[in-house]
């Protein structure tokens, strides 16, 4: 009898660990940096949400299906500038590409409406990217195809595998209107919605998502300071981490100095198009993310705030 109770519990935990490794696609997350309970399926299986592996790219003049209204992740490196829907971001999630022969990973979480670009470049080796299906703070899990490590968007860190700890390079990237970047930028290129994939990128898998003050999935910390889904450019210089609230932005001037960690940078703030970056005294830009405030709260409780009230 007891041999039978002992085979039975051997079995139950094997069904368990199946349905736990199931659950999190297959992924190793023992020893991870992050609680292994915050690792939260997000529904769809690994690459269940393809990446855009080659990615097609139109002139400005050819984009006819983008409206001046439609957001985008605009980015200028390497002597290449280009442009990334959010309407085909939204069903992707990772483009892995490259600028005059640099690769880059553009990544982009609808849930925390966080927009990033990272070399994907580490110690001379090229990595490729996927979506995990796995969340983490309410913010996509990607992972590299060449150690199956995975990675945190907003963390910019590897929190398993073989790359464990690991940080990405992190580059500049402009969160605006389609109409904002092609005025700065009249010769850009656009992601062609010829991906590929059969999509409907003129509907939103997310409704009214960034309107409603409901999340989806859970988060470790949370702050009412601010409506969950108010945009905020969110920064960190040299471990100065502070979140800069559109509707705070809203009250300047649309330009001005601030000083993180005796650095002095500035800020611009575009009301028309809602978009805001930073600036070094030189004059070249850094590297920030234009996010949810719950989000940019969830991964940096410790953040300062900017305001103009006292």
């Amino acid at each position: 009898m007891r041999k039978l109770i002992n085979l039975l519990i051997m079995v139950l935990a094997v069904s368990i660990g199946e349905i736990a490794a199931e659950s999190r696609n297959d992924f190793n997350i023992d020893q991870a940096l992050i609680p292994e309970d915050e690792i939260l399926s997000g529904g769809p299986p690994r690459d269940g949400i393809p990446a855009i592996d080659n990615p097609q790219f139109i002139s400005a003049n050819q984009a006819y299906v983008l409206q001046s209204s439609d957001a985008v992740l605009g980015i200028a490196y390497n002597g290449i500038v280009k442009a990334y829907p959010i309407k085909i971001l939204n069903w992707h999630e990772i483009v892995n590409d490259a600028f005059n022969g640099e690769p880059i990973v553009v990544s982009f979480c609808p849930l925390c409406g966080s927009g990033m670009a990272h070399s994907a470049k580490i110690d001379g080796s090229t990595y490729t990217f996927g979506v995990s299906g796995l969340l983490y703070n309410s913010d996509v899990l990607f992972y590299d195809r060449q150690t199956e490590s995975l990675w945190s968007q907003l963390k910019q860190q590897a929190i398993s595998g073989a790359m464990k700890g690991e940080r990405l390079k992190s580059l500049p990237v402009s969160h605006t209107t389609w109409l904002d970047w092609k005025t700065r930028h009249p010769k850009t290129l656009a992601l062609s919605m010829e991906t590929g994939y059969a999509r409907d990128y003129g509907r939103s898998a997310y409704d009214n998502y960034a309107n409603s003050r409901k999340l989806w999935f859970p988060v470790k910390q949370t702050n009412q300071r601010y409506h969950p889904k108010e945009r905020v450019l969110g920064v960190d210089i040299n471990g100065a981490i502070k979140a800069y609230p559109f509707v705070e932005l809203g009250k300047t001037s649309g330009e001005f100095a601030d000083t993180l960690t005796n650095q002095t940078v500035r800020v611009r703030f575009n009301k028309e198009h809602q978009t805001a970056s930073i600036f070094d005294q030189q004059g070249h830009e850094l590297p920030s993310v234009t996010t949810f405030w719950f989000a940019w709260y969830a991964f940096h409780p410790e953040t300062g705030v900017f305001t103009l009230d006292p």
